[in-house]
């Protein structure tokens, strides 16, 4: 009998079984990055809103200044006057979100145990400068608040941290709305009202160089209060700093102020909510950096910005800031490229956690399949043989081969990776074996 040729299908590779590999496999690492994606932030959002102050004054100064920073990176930073740093800690409060940073005077913030508001630091020192009109006082230089009984007073603005260091200050000095006349007024109005006559003294807080205090270093016929008694206001009211301007500091050619001046001063933050996207708050401890670490009429360089809680507890990644710097990835690419890989990393998750199992598995399972196909071959080959060796008389010579080169046929179109060869032609060999004990069993 004449066998009939058929083509052998050996392969590099067998698709089908890789396709049925590969195919749970990349769903399975499908669900995995769908499920890491869970915890991934968004994006960073292009806008940030901080809560400054009162016109004028230090914090929007600082707030301009970070502004063009963050403007380098497309981000808006969008500036939204108050009354001061009482107002910003309600706007951080605030369920809407009204602000998502802002300004903060130390000492004025009722810390609370179960909110999400964190400081980045000292920013630096917020001089209390108390100034007054000479003419209408007294000739004699003052040196304590209690000097100022019975006066019209600018204490600052409602929900300025301002008007609480200035009511705390005058109550350590047994002065309040009986003894004392009191205008809730601040900054540039308080500023304005003293240089005009309507008030006799104005409490300012704020730098060196906010509007209101540098208007009145220069206006004639305002004096400061040089606080001889400092030192025991730093123990009463912790939040407080000895400070001393130099004589000079302001104009060396004018020699302002005459001589040094001693004030008291809190320290100054930035507070964040904690909704607040990490990128940003990133950017953010960069430029207070930036801002604040310059050297100052009052300080160094390099003193501020320090790891110091004001108020608020310190967030993670100012205390991540000030003992490594930057985050590894903001040191060699752009911010964007930094924060796109800083959320991605999430994503390994799967592929650390998924993609190496299954490359152990996958072959185990690819090669189960394709020997699982040769077995079945080797059991119909084997039926087939056990059928002829019982009753070879079942069927005719003929009918026999036919029925065995079925089982060849389809064993040589069966798609088999070279890597499975050996198997191949070993079955190949015992077809041939089969075949001979049907040619010896049977009668042609």
């Amino acid at each position: 009998m004449v066998r009939k040729a058929f083509v052998v299908r050996l392969r590099s590779i067998s698709w089908r079984d890789a396709v049925f590999v590969a195919l749970p496999a990349l769903l399975l690492l499908v669900a995995g990055f769908w499920g890491a994606a869970q915890f991934i932030r968004p994006a960073p959002p292009s806008r940030l809103v901080i809560g400054t102050g009162e016109a004028g004054g230090g914090y929007q100064r600082y707030a301009a200044e970070y502004r063009k920073i963050f403007a380098r990176y497309g981000i808006d930073l969008i500036e939204r006057p108050t009354s001061g740093s009482v107002e910003n800690i309600a706007l951080l409060r605030d369920e809407s979100e009204a602000a998502d940073v802002a300004f903060v005077q130390g000492g004025t913030a009722d810390v609370r145990e179960d909110e999400a508001i964190y400081s980045l630091g000292a920013i630096g020192y917020e001089p209390l400068w108390i100034f007054y009109r000479e003419t209408d006082l007294h000739a004699t230089p003052l040196t304590r608040v209690a000097q100022l009984k019975g006066r019209r007073i600018a204490v600052g603005g409602i929900k300025s941290g301002t008007r609480e260091l200035a009511l705390e200050i005058l109550s350590a000095n047994n002065l309040n709305a009986s003894n004392t006349r009191l205008k809730d007024i601040g900054g540039m109005q308080a500023a304005l009202a003293l240089s005009q006559g309507r008030v006799d003294a104005a409490f300012l807080v704020g730098p060196v160089r906010s509007a209101a205090t540098w208007t009145l270093l220069f206006a004639p016929g305002i004096r400061l209060i040089r606080l001889e008694n400092a030192d025991a206001y730093v123990r009463m009211m912790p939040q407080l700093s000895k400070i001393v301007l130099p004589a000079g500091a302001v104009d060396l050619v004018r020699n302002i102020p005459s001589s040094d001046v001693t004030l008291l001063a809190p320290m100054a933050t930035v507070a964040v909510g904690g909704w607040t996207h990490p990128a940003l708050v990133d950017m953010l401890i960069q430029a207070i950096a930036e801002v604040h670490g310059r050297p100052d009429l009052l300080y160094r360089a390099g003193e501020f910005p320090k790891a110091q809680a004001v108020d608020f507890p310190l967030a993670d990644q100012a205390v991540h800031f000030y003992t490594s710097g930057k985050p590894l990835l903001q040191r060699y690419l752009p911010f964007w490229a930094a924060t796109f890989i800083d959320r991605m990393v999430v994503m390994l998750i799967p592929v650390v956690a998924l993609l190496f199992p299954l490359l152990k598995v996958a072959p185990t399972v690819y090669g189960w399949r394709v020997r699982s196909r040769i077995y079945r071959r080797y059991g119909e080959l084997k039926f087939l043989e056990a059928e002829v060796e019982s009753d070879p008389g079942r069927y005719s010579r003929a009918e026999w081969l036919e029925r065995l080169d079925v089982i060849e046929h389809a064993v040589n179109r069966m798609p088999t990776p070279l890597t499975f060869a050996d198997m191949f032609y070993t079955l190949r060999g015992h077809i041939d074996i089969v075949r001979a004990v049907v040619l010896r069993k049977t009668v042609a």
